[in-house]
């Protein structure tokens, strides 16, 4: 079964990307955070994650946010100039601004909408596409007015979060739910959603023979070794786990230092990544990392955690 890095806003970026598939791997592909087309133009950042030459991740996947062609084409305009022949569509992201423009989950309740980005997607020869969805946006039932449309779409296959929109993660994946997509899917199907555990991983396989793969967002970014735990079939020590977010830590401040001037701008980009990491971790180590105040102060702190004598 295939191990898939989900693509998640402020934390799964080109540089968290490139660094841990050096220092972890076993990750069969790497999803980018969505690229989004507004007022006029694609942000420079999302131009600067998606270019290839500030990627060396192997097997990584564009996702794109969209309502409708018009909003896609100049999208998959810069992703042909890449060179990309995967791309991923969003029809998943619960946050409400974007639901509100009809993107992510907000497409959802409307077939006729996603409809016509399919038959959009299918007119790019040469590319290969995927989506990433929910349940629905409001009802657990949606799903099923949108098969019909996603099973004749000429898809590589559906990754499927089983909540809905308006729960965002506030609610257990629903796998009863999931169980009844993947019996009406005609594509292959990952799963996604509550995995941060290797049993979590053979859980979801021993359930669903014949899954394609399951996705992993925040349970990677709590343990950036469940590949590798994966691959070999048991989890990794305390100890061994500290010194490969030590390695895969070092090399994310090396990369980042020079873009992030000062305290403010460094503190910020790298605190939240400790929201998810380790969870395992005493409190009091992660509450002196959070607590910091200087660079220096947060390097002792996150030093002092990832000695892994807890």
């Amino acid at each position: 079964m295939k191990i898939y890095s989900a693509p998640l806003q402020g934390f799964t970026e080109a540089v968290w990307r490139n660094v841990h598939s050096a220092v972890f791997g076993c990750i069969d592909g790497y999803y980018t955070p969505f690229v989004r087309y507004e007022h006029g133009e694609i942000r420079s950042k999302d131009i600067r994650d998606v270019e290839r030459k500030n990627n060396t991740a192997p097997s990584l996947v564009p996702q794109i946010i969209a309502a409708t062609p018009d909003e896609m084409h100049p999208i998959m305009e810069l992703l042909l100039k890449e060179g990309y022949e995967r791309v991923d569509i969003n029809l998943g992201c619960s946050f409400p601004l974007q639901v509100r423009k009809k993107h992510g989950a907000g497409l959802l309740p409307h077939p006729d909408m996603v409809a016509s980005l399919m038959r959009a997607a299918a007119a790019y020869r040469g590319v290969e596409f995927s989506v990433k969805m929910r349940l629905g946006l409001d009802c657990k039932d949606e799903w099923r007015a949108l098969i019909p449309v996603l099973n004749e779409a000429p898809l590589r296959h559906i990754t499927m979060h089983p909540r809905l929109g308006v729960e965002q993660y506030k609610k257990p994946a629903d796998i009863e739910a999931f169980a009844e997509f993947f019996a009406e899917c005609k594509h292959p199907v990952i799963y996604n959603g509550d995995i941060v555990s290797l049993q979590d991983i053979q859980r979801i396989e021993s359930s669903f023979p014949g899954l394609k793969g399951v996705m992993l967002g925040r349970g990677l970014l709590s343990n950036p070794a469940l590949g590798v735990e994966y691959e070999r079939g048991s989890e990794l020590s305390v100890g061994e786990l500290c010194a490969l977010v030590q390695q895969m830590h070092e090399a994310m401040v090396r990369e980042l230092s020079p873009r992030l001037q000062g305290n403010t701008q460094f503190l910020t980009k790298m605190k939240p990544y400790w929201e998810y990491l380790l969870p395992d971790m005493p409190k009091r180590l992660r509450k002196a990392i959070v607590k910091a105040t200087t660079i220096e102060k947060y390097q002792m702190a996150v030093a002092a955690a990832l000695k892994g004598d807890w």
